[in-house]
């Protein structure tokens, strides 16, 4: 009789971290509350004694260093690299953020063209005003019935590239927000012909790596580096994330990793760096992958149940684009995405991730279960049959506006500025970054021309900081 093989998937931050624990020293160093000797009671009871032991930074108790990388934090990362097939990764504090700043400051600089999709998250934007790299925007396509931005074309992104020999890196976002999908492999192919690197934002998307009913992700169709929000969907805590870079990347690594040296902290927190290793390792195995495909699971019997209702629609896939099944987005019939979610959060207790003027986004996540999907469709079978009245709202929650460039990024960023009443603000160029999360994606960045378009994004604004 054959006795099952028992898995081993390791995780190196997670077992030093444990044997630091387990084998306390007299600490002299930081943090200072001294794992925990010096806290408010109330907020030890709230998070434990374990969570306070674990809470440390990297040089001690044989931790390892974050920069540059030692010891179980270095085989974290390489254990991550062969998880993801990528040739380098890089563990990110700060959010998927400090990666793309780290791809701006590292990967572009002043004046250099960078073709971005509109919709790109504000870090990217970011990026580029510390860079002074100037954005060729890329126009996705729109998605009118559903207030929402869709695909990239790549043919509009060859005719840039034509048009542009200049251009010094492609950076999209995929997928969207909400879920949408571009065709990657052709978009990677386009970059490839002209010999110009492409990065994808692909924050959302660290599960489509460990389950063939998923998408493929960006690094198999070519894509030079990525970047993962593992803290969104892949199980790790907040605002940890992980950049990747390609085998035949035209990137180097060494010069991501130095910018990254420069923004990312000289204090990591182990018990961040420990949930990215601990999540890698979720994924990997084989309960981990089981969880992906119930998240899968869960999200096509949500998909089918709303198809069965009168009021309530759910964005899915039609002609020219794809999406990522579970993100849901659905809309009902004479309330906005806002008054949905008020409904939904107000009578039922449920919170979903986003709404917007149309509609609103639910993830089906690895730690949902079946039970919590089957109470969901319960409540919209009720909020089907009964009778709701929306209300007139004057807010815009997602720009979908063209940008009239007026300024650089950079320069307008920099230079003199006066903050106006915002009935005064339509004519002048904007100074500030005006990008609500979620999803921050831009409706005012520096440089650019305020409209009357603007005003309905701009209702919880009193003032604009405007270029002098």
């Amino acid at each position: 009789m054959n006795k099952k093989t028992k898995e081993i998937i390791r995780a190196p931050i997670v077992e030093a971290l444990k044997n630091a624990c387990e084998n306390p020293t007299y600490q002299f160093h930081i943090p200072g509350h001294t794992k925990g000797g010096c806290v408010l009671p109330e907020f030890r009871a709230l998070i434990g004694n374990k969570a306070l032991c674990v809470d440390t930074t990297d040089e001690f108790d044989n931790l390892g260093t974050l920069h540059p990388a030692t010891g179980p934090v270095k085989e974290a990362q390489e254990l991550a690299a062969k998880a993801f097939r990528a040739k380098r990764t890089f563990f990110l504090l700060n959010g998927s953020t400090a990666g793309n700043l780290a791809f701006g400051m590292g990967l572009t600089r002043q004046g250099q063209k960078i073709i971005t999709n509109r919709n790109c998250h504000r870090s990217i934007l970011t990026g580029l005003i510390i860079s002074g790299a100037e954005p060729l925007w890329l126009t996705p396509n729109r998605l009118e019935e559903w207030g929402l931005w869709g695909s990239v074309d790549p043919a509009n992104l060859e005719e840039m590239l034509e048009n542009n020999d200049d251009v010094g890196l492609v950076w999209i976002t995929n997928p969207t927000y909400e879920g949408v999908m571009s065709d990657v492999k052709t978009i990677a192919a386009v970059c490839k012909k002209y010999q110009v690197p492409l990065v994808v934002d692909e924050a959302h998307a660290c599960l489509w790596n460990f389950s063939e009913n998923l998408p493929t992700p960006a690094l198999q169709f070519g894509a030079d580096a990525v970047i993962h929000s593992l803290h969104k969907t892949g199980g790790s805590m907040s605002q940890s994330s992980m950049l990747h870079i390609a085998h035949d990347s035209l990137i180097s690594t060494v010069t991501v990793e130095k910018a990254l040296k420069l923004l990312q902290t000289t204090s990591p927190s182990m018990l961040l760096l420990a949930s990215l290793d601990a999540a890698r390792a979720n994924l990997e195995s084989v309960s981990g992958r089981k969880q992906i495909e119930c998240a899968v699971s869960n999200a096509k019997y949500l998909r089918r149940e709303i198809d069965k209702l009168k009021h309530i629609h759910h964005l899915q896939p039609a002609s020219g684009y794809e999406t990522d099944v579970t993100k849901v987005f659905i809309k009902a019939d004479g309330l906005s995405g806002v008054q949905l979610e008020s409904i939904l959060e107000i009578d039922f207790g449920i919170e979903v991730e986003s709404a917007s003027d149309i509609g609103l986004l639910i993830l089906s996540n690895i730690g949902n279960s079946k039970k919590d999907i089957e109470y969901l469709v319960k409540c919209l079978k009720k909020i089907d049959k009964s009778h709701y009245i929306g209300i007139h709202e004057d807010k815009k929650f997602m720009p979908m506006l063209e940008p009239v460039i007026k300024m650089s990024l950079r320069e307008a960023f920099f230079c003199a500025k006066e903050t106006v009443p915002k009935s005064e603000a339509v004519g002048r160029v904007a100074a500030e970054v005006i990008a609500e999360c979620p999803p921050g994606i831009a409706v005012l960045l520096p440089g650019e021309l305020i409209t009357e378009e603007h005003l309905p994004y701009l209702v919880d604004y009193g003032f604009i900081e405007v270029v002098d």
